[in-house]
Order: C-alpha cells, then structure tokens, then sequence
C-alpha cells in the first residue's frame, strides 16, 4: 500500500466502483498506472477484477467478449472502451506465445505475479491506494527495467516481452536489470515463434521513441538476429571512408536518433544503408566504396517490410525515401524542380530531412559544405512553393481535355505531348500558362 495518489478519470472510477459496490474487489492495473506515476498520460485504462466475466457482465448495460476465455470483457461507457480481465494465473505455455489453460483466482497478488515487469505490475484504486508488491516504485524511481520473478520464466511465457523490454527502455529511458539482460541473451531464439505483425507493433514503438538507438543493444543481446539479421550485418561492416566515423550500423543509429520521431522518417533510416554490407568493395589505397548503395538498400527495405506486414502506403514511401536518400545536386532553381518532380511534391520535404539526418551522422569531412548544399537547397524549395512553381503534371497548366479541344487525336500521343510540355516548364517555369503551352502544340 502506499499513499500516492492518481487521478482516475471518472468513467475508469465508475467501472471501479460498480464492482466495489456489489462486492467485487477492482483495480486500474498496468501501464495506466505506470504512465499516471511517471506523469505522462495513459493510452488506456485497463482495470483488474475479483468478479468473474459473466458478473462482470451482468453489471454493465453494454459489454463486449473481446478474450472471455482468459476472462476479458469489454466495458462501454458512453462511447470509451475499458477492458475488465478477472484477476487469474496463467498455466504452462506451449507456444511461446499464449498459456495453454488460464485459471481464475481471488488474490490480486497472484494476478500481478504473471505480468512481464515490477513497473507494469502495479495496481491501483482510491480505496486501497497503490498495491506494489514486486518493487514497480521503487524501479520507476531508479529507472529500471525489471522482470517479475524469473526473467527467463516470463520470457518463455510470451517472447515478445524480450522486445518489449528494451521497447520500455526506450520509451522511459531506463536501463535493463543486469538479470533481466541475461534472460533476454539466452531466450532471444524464441523470437522465431512471434508474428510479424507484434513484432512490427514493437518495433516502430522503439523506433520513434526518444532513443530509438537502443536497437544497438538489441543487437548485443541477439535480439535483432531474429527479425532484422540484416542490422546486424551492418554492425559488423567499417566504413573505411573519410566522409564516416562509424561503422554501417552505429551511423544508421545516430542517423535514426538526428530526425524527428516519425514512423516514415524513422524506418528510413533505418534502412537506407542496408545495401552497404553487400556491396562493400575496398580499392588500392585502403578506401571503403558502396557504389549504388541506395538502389540495393531500397530492394532490402522493400523485402523486410514486406517480412513485418507493413501497409503498402508505408512500404512506398519509405522504400522511395530510401532511393533517393543520396540523392545530390548543385543547388540551383532548375535543379530543385527537377527532383522534386522526381521525389514527389509530397515527400520532398522528407527526402530535405533525411540528407540533413544522414549527413549529421557522417564524418566532420565536408560536413560544413555539405549542409551548405542542404541549406541552399532548401530556400530554393521555399521559393518555388511560394511562387507555385509547376514541378509535375498535377499544376501544368494545360490537361489532356485541353489537348483535345485544340485538336489532337486521341492516344499515346497525348501523353507524351503532356510530358514534353512539363520538361519545357522544368526549364523555364514562366512559360506556364495556357496560351504559351498551346502554341507549342
């Protein structure tokens, strides 16, 4: 018990004392009370019961059967969802994954016993104030990331907890308890029987966290090696280069670390060097070269996001992200059009952030001049949007339908009279207008 206090939203309360009223004991339980401690604002409220699933059920206008058979019910309150799981104890799991039979119990010290970490094995109601009974304050306190129990029992119980822990690590900016790292290392290989699409969900957590570059440790722990082995080449591969100071995979985490958190930005960095390892070649004096790097690394990122289930929106503008991730150029009006034409309106200003990231991860060799480039490059885009300059088809200022009315015939022809209109406007954006492109039919 303890006197600290949260603020429950009234709904949550609600829930909690329906169940208190009719004789049930009632909790918010897990990372809600986590977050509420730590003063950052829960994503959900989950709350733990004595009652079981059919009494839950029978004090609730509406409820929903999300997982009654691990005793979870869905309780709707004016329009919120709020998850109501029976306190229980798991049996032995068979699959790394799922207990092969759960077991309903009265004590909620035996239903804390079975979640993954002391800080996410805390309850909480405004009668009894905090239970914590594994010493969750005590590691929010020193910043720790600590299994219940056995780590190695709570890793086989369900695999992706190993990721989960280094996603929390990542999250709060703790570090992993020394016994909890080792039961990581030797459990790691039972990743192999987790989905794709939980690992993906862990993945992007860590990754646009405020230290996505705890993937390196991942890594030291043999964690990557079964979902992303591809990082792991990268860690082993020097660049000997004057342009870098890191190997392939330590600039790949200070190049995920210098963007900002965001889904796209953050798996392409992650992925725009993974052709390097492949394609490394050394010449006569000693010197590191990638040649076509960029191109192979956008094949890799193609096939691992397809490997993780990501959306196909995703897949295409990381992967064209990662094309284009090296893409230079002087910095001139005409220059900017044409990649912008060729990157995309829509994702020009991402392709400026990730030169930007990338070169703040290389060598100080050039760097000045290289974000000179960048900078000039930039103002030059600011100019072209401000004075809406035509950069693709969609702003041209004559359509197929204005070809036709002008008497062209129908066809093949209409596009490439399209295509050849655009490349004059790339060159000389003044002639954009109706009547100029006419003429020129």
């Amino acid at each position: 018990m303890d006197m600290l206090r949260i603020d429950l939203p009234e709904k949550v309360n609600r829930v909690v004392e329906t169940l208190q009223q009719h004789g049930f004991e009632a909790y918010a339980v897990g990372g809600c009370v986590r977050d509420s401690i730590l003063g950052r604002t829960p994503e959900d409220w989950d709350i733990t019961t004595s009652a079981q699933p059919e009494e839950v059920k029978e004090l609730f206008h509406r409820t929903i059967d999300t997982g009654i058979q691990h005793g979870t019910v869905t309780v709707r309150i004016s329009g919120e969802s709020f998850e109501v799981t029976t306190y229980r104890v798991d049996g032995e799991y068979e699959d790394g994954r799922h207990p092969k039979e759960v077991t309903f119990t009265s004590r909620l010290e035996e239903d804390l016993q079975r979640r993954d970490f002391t800080i996410n094995a805390m309850a909480y109601n405004e009668r009894d104030g905090l239970v914590d009974v594994f010493g969750g304050i005590e590691d929010l306190e020193s910043g720790v990331i600590r299994c219940v129990g056995n780590p190695e029992e709570r890793f086989s119980e369900d695999a992706l907890r190993i990721l989960r822990g280094v996603r929390f690590a990542a999250q709060l900016g703790f570090s992993l308890d020394e016994a909890t790292r080792e039961g990581m290392r030797n459990l790691a290989p039972t990743l192999k029987k987790i989905s794709a699409e939980r690992i993906q969900v862990e993945l992007v957590k860590m990754l646009v966290s405020d230290r996505p570059e705890l993937l390196g440790e991942a890594c030291e722990l043999g964690i990557t090696a079964w979902f992303l082995p591809e990082f792991d080449r990268m860690m082993e591969t020097e660049q000997e280069t004057p342009h870098h100071m890191y190997n392939v995979g330590e600039h790949t985490l200070h190049a995920m670390k210098n963007i900002r958190s965001d889904k796209v930005l953050r798996l392409t960095m992650l992925l725009h060097d993974m052709g390097k390892p492949a394609l490394k070649t050394m010449d006569s004096a000693g010197r590191a070269h990638f040649k076509k790097h960029a191109a192979e690394s956008e094949v890799l990122a193609r096939q691992i996001l397809r490997r993780l289930k990501f959306d196909n929106d995703t897949i295409y503008k990381v992967c064209r992200l990662v094309h284009f991730h090296d893409y230079r150029m002087e910095a001139t009006q005409r220059n900017v059009r044409r990649a912008m034409n060729r990157i995309g309106e829509e994702l020009f200003p991402a392709y400026l952030e990730v030169r930007r990231a990338d070169v703040l991860a290389q060598s100080m060799y050039k760097r000045e001049e290289k974000i000179r480039n960048l900078d000039e490059i930039e103002a030059l885009y600011q100019k072209i949007k401000e004075e809406e300059q035509c950069v693709s088809l969609r702003t041209l200022a004559v359509s197929g339908k204005d070809l036709l009315e002008a008497g062209m015939t129908p066809g093949r022809e209409i596009g490439e009279k399209l295509e050849e209109l655009l490349e004059l406007v790339l060159e000389s954006p003044e002639l954009n207008t109706k009547e100029e492109l006419l003429k020129r039919l």
